[in-house]
Formats: C-alpha cells, sequence, structure tokens
C-alpha cells in the first residue's frame, strides 16, 4: 500500500479543508507515492518518535501537532524540529499531520474530550464561518432527477442531521443558439422555448470542483447554465470546541477531580469557585483562552481548555468556572481515535501507537 492510499483514509477522517489557515496540515516530509511499510501513531513527531518508528519498521509516522509548524529556512539539527526532520529524512519515513482539520471535525479532538467525560447532547462551540456555498443550475424536467442524485452523492445538499436536501423551482426557459451551437434541445438559429427547473444545493466549499464535475457529467445541455455564491451561514457541524452536559449535575470540586481523574491531568488550574453545581461543560482541546466568550455565551457552568495566561482568569468574569487541565492532557486521547479509525479502515496492516510520552510539562 502506497502512502498516499494512507492519505486518502486520513483524508477521510480529517479534511485538511476544515483546518484553520494558520495551521500547516498534510504530509509534511515524504514522499506520497512511496509504499508504505507500516504507520506510527503519535502526538508530537519528535526524534525520539522517529527512532521508534525505525525499530518498528514504520516508514510513516501519523502525528497530531505539526512538526513544521511556522517558516523554516535551515536545516541543521540545532533545535529539536530540525533533528526531527533529519533524521525522518535520513530514514526515508514521512510525516503526516491532522492538527486543526481533526479539531474542527465533529467527531474529532472535542468530541473524542467530551467523550472521555461522558458529555451528552453535544454540538460545536465555534462553528466555522465562510465555509458554505451554494450552487443554482438549471435543466429540463427529464435530467432533473438525474442531475439532483449526481450533486446529492458528490457530496452537496447537506444540512445538518439532513441529506438530500434541495430546493426545486419550476420555470421556463428561452435560447436561441448560433451557428457554432449543437443544442440537445430545439435547433439552432431559431428561438426555442420550454419547461426548466432550478435546482438549488449547498455544500462545503472544498468540494466545489467535484460538485462541478458530477454537474457536468449527468447534464444534458451543450452549455450548462450554473452559479455559486458564497454563504454567509455558519457551519454547524464544522468548528472549533464543543459543548455537552452531564445526566446529572455535580459539585464544582467534585468536577474538577473527575476531570483530573478521567484526563489523566497532574494538576488542574482553576479560576475561583462560585458556589454552584456544574452541569453544562464547554470544551476546547489544546490552546483554547480566545473561546471564553463563546463558553459564557452558550451558558456553560465549565470551560476546560488549556495554556491560560494570569489575567486571562478573570475572564470568568465570575459567570463560569474557567479551567486549564493541560494542553497534552485535553488532547491525550486523540492518538487512540486516529489509530482505531485506521485499524477500522485498513485491514491486515501495521497500525501501531505510539509509546512515546511527547508531554513537555512535567509537575513536580
Amino acid at each position: 500500500m502506497k502512502i498516499k492510499n494512507i492519505i486518502s483514509v486520513l483524508e477521510e477522517m480529517s479534511p485538511l479543508a476544515y483546518a484553520e489557515d494558520f495551521d500547516n496540515v498534510g504530509l509534511l516530509v515524504g514522499d506520497s507515492e512511496t509504499e508504505s511499510t507500516g504507520v506510527l501513531v503519535c502526538h508530537d513527531a519528535l526524534e525520539t518518535v522517529i527512532d521508534e518508528a525505525v525499530s518498528k519498521n514504520c516508514n510513516l509516522v501519523v502525528c497530531f501537532h505539526p512538526i513544521l509548524f511556522s517558516g523554516i529556512k535551515k536545516i541543521t539539527g540545532k533545535n529539536y524540529v530540525e533533528r526531527a526532520i533529519l533524521k525522518a529524512i535520513k530514514n526515508d519515513i514521512a510525516i503526516y499531520a491532522v492538527h486543526t482539520a481533526l479539531d474542527n471535525h465533529s467527531q474529532g479532538v472535542n468530541k473524542i474530550f467530551c467523550d472521555a467525560l461522558g458529555l451528552t447532547n453535544t454540538k460545536v462551540l465555534i462553528p466555522k464561518q465562510n465555509f458554505i456555498q451554494k450552487l443554482v443550475t438549471f435543466t429540463v424536467p427529464d435530467n432533473a432527477d438525474k442531475v439532483r442524485n449526481a450533486l446529492f452523492e458528490a457530496g452537496a445538499g447537506k444540512i445538518g442531521n439532513y441529506d438530500n436536501c434541495s430546493f426545486n423551482t419550476q420555470g421556463f426557459f428561452t435560447f436561441q443558439g448560433n451557428e457554432d451551437s449543437n443544442p440537445v434541445i430545439g435547433e439552432k438559429g431559431k428561438l426555442h422555448t420550454g419547461e426548466e427547473i432550478k435546482i438549488e444545493v449547498v455544500f462545503e466549499k472544498h468540494l466545489q470542483s467535484r460538485i462541478l464535475k458530477a454537474l457536468f457529467a449527468n447534464h444534458i445541455y451543450e452549455e450548462v447554465a450554473y452559479e455559486i455564491y458564497n454563504l454567509e451561514n455558519s457551519h454547524q457541524n464544522i468548528g472549533l470546541g464543543m459543548i455537552g452536559e452531564f445526566a446529572n449535575e455535580i459539585d464544582e470540586k467534585e468536577f474538577l477531580q473527575f476531570v483530573k481523574e478521567k484526563m489523566i491531568a497532574d494538576g488542574i488550574r482553576h479560576s475561583a469557585f462560585l458556589g454552584k453545581k456544574i452541569k453544562k461543560v464547554a470544551v476546547l482541546g489544546g490552546s483554547g483562552s480566545f473561546a471564553i466568550k463563546n463558553a459564557i455565551q452558550a451558558g456553560a457552568d465549565a470551560f476546560l481548555t488549556a495554556d491560560l495566561k494570569y489575567h486571562q482568569f478573570y475572564e470568568a468574569e465570575n459567570k463560569l468556572l474557567l479551567a486549564d487541565i493541560g494542553h497534552f492532557e485535553s488532547e491525550r486521547y486523540t492518538k487512540n481515535y486516529i489509530v482505531d479509525y485506521l485499524r477500522k479502515k485498513i485491514l491486515n496492516f501495521a497500525i501501531i501507537l505510539s509509546e512515546e510520552n511527547t508531554n513537555p510539562v512535567k509537575y513536580l
């Protein structure tokens, strides 16, 4: 199996288009045409992880955090990033990162976080903006079902928990082809009118080329009339963070102790106790200080995230319990999810969970 075939599965799990603009996801090191000997899944592709990949005969390392994040002009081995890259290149090991492509997925990092805590009725905390487009096209009634179904199969027409969604309007068309035309209906040089169906469907913008390919392949017109619009609607199933709730409310101290145990956290920093029960909880794996206001607006009793600075604890504004459980800790089960996903999709192939603990933060 080639690395590119494994990448196809990874992009089904976490489409690269879901990633934030600042991020660096996808294949970072290596040739996708290389035959893979095995996959090692880790949190951070450090030098020790590359050593582990070599020892376990895995020439593809799938990591959550991208080892290459910002620009790099030299690879001399002077820091941990350059040493990992050098070792990967020397040993013909490819590195692929998922990061915010999986952060933004409805079944990704934050759903994994919620599931670890047993939260239910979950929904995205910060829905992704400017990610939905609308296609409007026109065809004769006899061709409408074929076009519509092809668009659905290509990924169009999905709204929240519903699929095969479209809006259809009946009308009539007019056209007159010039001498170079070859109309399927009517004759060139003559004005023609007839019944037509206007079909409207929405889709995620990264699917545009696939949607148009399906449209052109299943439309009968010589010249296919279509329009594409960018919508301001937020995408309720894609975005950062998640909010859910416990079946029963829980005391604040008991809640933090429960989180500490479930997320295997050595320490939790938190804002002042408010003397109220915790039932509705917002989470955002990794650095999530930017979402404090979103958690408050969503009515959360508590917000769990990481990398909070001193003054950011004030932003709880006595409206919720704000807790920093640790960056690694908030994402700790992500690599397990990736391994489970790959093993279900790729049978009889070496998919190995890294044994390296790459958490750089230690507690006394």
